[in-house]
């Protein structure tokens, strides 16, 4: 990689790992995060990503491997690293004592600003993300999705300019969600570089520019969602009438797609993934379909969900 791109990353790892006893939490993680993108570390509990974010941030010793956030050296020039990150854990460090104002304007005077540039910055930040109204309301009282809003924007006071963002959804409801969604692409809107872990893989899909998929502390897959849907094939669905014509239908299924269909008696549904790089046309499947005497109610192409594509590889990796 030249100069020139390694100083338009954000974040760049080269060989990163970690062992906690006999356990390898990360091993061999390579990453190239551009500025300005929000980047997804995916992947179920213990695949490495917390361990990805924690030594990115500082916070724990690489055993091997190097990385550099915002231009410095995670392992030799710490002290920058630090100036340089807001970092927003599983969950919200708020306190629930005072109003959200004064937790902002608290965390900014922990850095060093002055009270009047701590109190500006923080009615900046509520009016920007949606809770000017709930800024002098006791956070005990805010729900959890204003309270992670709350956490996140407590990392933006400093005004850094990456951002790590440790799992920033788990065990809020839909809406809570959706309010967490909508202020981290406000993070980018404003030139902020995110980079978020998730067990949510809808939660990359929606977000991330770029995503690497985790497990047990491996890469096993890297890119923007839509070409990694892409290269495990289509979602290929078809619902007959007669429960007993199930098994013709995954017959069928099978010969066009080249897939291994799997069937739902309770739903009469058969249901595969075509083979990468084989086409399946929806008239050609219902032809095919016809032939064989299946009277089929549904019959459906649809993209695969990055959940798919987890699936996919973690099978294919056990198979080898």
């Amino acid at each position: 990689m030249s100069r020139t791109a390694r100083e338009q990353l954000a974040v760049s790892a080269h060989g990163l790992g970690k062992r906690f006893g006999r356990t390898v939490a990360l091993d061999g993680l390579d990453l190239a995060v551009p500025a300005g993108t929000v980047y997804g570390l995916l992947g179920p509990n213990g695949a490495g990503k917390t361990t990805a974010v924690r030594l990115l941030a500082t916070l724990t010793t690489p055993d091997a491997g190097s990385a550099r956030v915002a231009g410095f050296d995670v392992a030799e020039q710490p002290e920058q690293v630090r100036r340089s990150i807001g970092f927003a854990g599983q969950h919200a460090a708020v306190d629930e004592g005072i109003t959200g104002r004064e937790n902002l304007v608290l965390v900014g005077r922990f850095h060093h600003l002055g009270a009047r540039e701590a109190r500006l910055r923080a009615d900046a930040l509520l009016e920007r993300f949606g809770l000017a109204a709930a800024a002098d309301r006791l956070v005990r009282g805010y729900s959890g999705g204003m309270r992670r809003r709350l956490d996140l924007i407590a990392c933006l006071i400093t005004q850094p300019p990456v951002l790590f963002l440790d799992e920033p959804t788990t065990g809020l409801d839909p809406r809570s969600r959706g309010e967490i969604w909508d202020a981290v692409r406000e993070l980018t809107y404003g030139g902020s570089t995110v980079l978020l872990t998730t067990q949510y893989l809808d939660e990359a899909d929606r977000l991330a520019d770029t995503v690497m998929v985790l497990d047990h502390g491996r890469t096993i897959a890297e890119g923007p969602p839509g070409r990694l849907k892409a290269e495990i094939g289509t979602r290929v669905q078809v619902v007959v009438d007669d429960v007993t014509q199930l098994h013709v239908a995954a017959t069928v299924l099978a010969a066009v797609t080249g897939g291994e269909p799997i069937s739902d008696r309770d739903s009469r549904q058969v249901e595969t993934l075509s083979l990468p790089g084989r086409e399946v046309l929806l008239p050609a499947l219902v032809r095919e379909l016809d032939a064989a005497g299946v009277a089929a109610r549904d019959v459906a192409l649809r993209t695969p969900s990055l959940d798919d594509v987890f699936l996919a590889l973690t099978a294919e990796r056990q198979a080898a």
